[in-house]
């Protein structure tokens, strides 16, 4: 999905899974990404936790000056809430889609870095959504 020229991007929705952070690669990219989100003066909306590489490109944009807003459904939390405040702020949902439904309510745009059945899901359900024009927000993978 093309973005418009004219288009102002502020919110930026980052998805990945919890488990990729012993790839090198992959770590490297996220924090890249975080660095990136942080310089260009953006917003970071990410699934929340402190684990993996949503904890690498949280914490990278956040120690930049990103201002950072984790959305986590509650089941997640004994996972890897990210309650302090040394990651910016958290928001604690019922469930996996009301997460889908938060990220789409705060985010101009998403980014999807490798992940698990719940970044599938959650790309899966955005790209419905853009599908049957219920939003058009750009969707990079």
């Amino acid at each position: 999905m093309a973005a418009t020229p004219n288009r102002q991007f502020k919110n930026i929705c980052v998805l990945s899974g919890f488990t990729y952070d012993k790839h090198k690669e992959f770590v490297e990219a996220a924090i890249d990404l975080g660095r990136s989100i942080a310089a260009r003066k953006l917003h970071l909306v990410y699934g929340g936790g402190n684990r993996g590489l949503s904890k690498m490109v949280s914490e990278a944009a956040f120690i930049r000056g990103s201002q950072v807003l984790g959305i986590i459904p509650r089941v997640l939390t004994p996972l890897g809430s990210s309650s302090d405040s040394s990651t910016g702020e958290e928001l604690v949902v019922s469930g996996m889609q009301e997460r889908i439904t938060e990220m789409l309510n705060h985010a101009d745009a998403f980014i999807f870095l490798p992940g698990d059945l719940a970044t599938l899901e959650a790309l899966i359900t955005l790209a419905s959504w853009a599908h049957l024009h219920i939003h058009q927000k750009p969707i990079v993978c």
